[in-house]
């Protein structure tokens, strides 16, 4: 006799959920990065590189791993998902973001929008806690 199968099944549905994450664009499948943020990323990888190895030829080769360590813990310290997004500053200073102006300074931020969708509190703490799968807060329609 032929034994059961199991049927497959994913905790908190399928990624594609039209009607919990919102419909899903094809020109983002499709279309890729542009080629000047693909540089830009490049070259900011390159720089935080050879940033490491100065300070590791400075201060010795622990320096940069308790960086490491720094940089870590300050990127999993947030709010609870809700109204107020995490700011991160601890880790916007130990990284150096603050003295960057971005875009969002002198332009509208992306989360004042028209077409921003407001966080549901429950499904960011399921996928937090692991109980469900998708993103945390679907930001746009």
């Amino acid at each position: 006799m032929e034994a059961p199968k199991p049927i497959q099944h994913e905790i908190g549905g399928i990624q594609k959920d039209a009607l919990r994450f919102g419909l899903n664009g094809v020109k983002s499948d499709l279309v890729g990065s542009h080629p000047l943020e693909i540089a830009y990323e490049s070259a900011r990888k390159n720089h935080e590189e050879m940033k490491k190895r100065i300070l590791a030829n400075t201060y010795g080769s622990a320096f940069p791993l308790k960086m490491d360590m720094d940089r870590q813990i300050l990127s999993r310290f947030q709010r609870p998902p809700g109204a107020i997004p995490s700011s991160m500053l601890g880790l916007e200073a130990m990284t150096g973001r603050l003295e960057n102006f971005g875009f969002e300074d002198y332009l509208n931020d992306p989360q004042q929008s028209e077409t921003f969708k407001p966080p549901n509190v429950h499904h960011g703490m399921e996928v937090r806690l692991g109980l469900s799968k998708g993103p945390v807060c679907p930001s746009f329609i």
